[in-house]
């Protein structure tokens, strides 16, 4: 695994890769917090994906809020970046109850449900992006079986 030196609050991701034996490299990624490589070991040569997926990471759905509203032209230009090259984006936030959060309020800022459904969907549109909402316990599963997945059918 490739882990964005600049993600931080992460020990519980960190520890599902060292706890299911699985090697990861804190690197700078151009986008996204998690992508993957594959080692000369496995591969005969170092494989980079990097370029090709990653998973950008929210922890809660005020950070996302915060993105898509004061932090939106830097947010942007991650995913432009990434449709630029080509890779799919992944966004992963850590909300268990997801839309229903969204849908009902249950997140602390200023953006109604109604603006943060519209920002959402318009991301989602714009940048044929997947946003998983998923309890944090799991989210070291889901970014391991993201790309594990991806290069399974890619390698086919």
């Amino acid at each position: 695994m490739l882990v964005d030196t600049r993600e931080k609050k992460n020990s519980h991701i960190t520890d599902y890769f060292t706890k299911h034996g699985i090697a990861y490299e804190p690197t700078t990624l151009n986008y996204g917090d998690y992508s993957f490589m594959l080692p000369a070991e496995a591969a005969g040569e170092d494989i980079f994906f990097h370029r090709d997926i990653a998973i950008e990471r929210k922890g809660s759905l005020e950070e996302l809020s915060g993105n898509l509203a004061q932090e939106r032209e830097r947010f942007e230009r991650e995913f432009l970046k990434a449709g630029n090259d080509g890779a799919k984006l992944y966004l992963m936030v850590e909300d268990v109850g997801g839309y229903t959060s969204i849908i009902s309020h249950k997140y602390n800022t200023q953006l109604t449900p109604a603006a943060y459904m519209a920002s959402l969907k318009a991301w989602e549109a714009r940048f044929n992006c997947n946003v998983q909402f998923i309890d944090k316990q799991y989210s070291g599963y889901y970014i391991m079986s993201t790309f594990q997945y991806f290069a399974r059918e890619l390698l086919k």
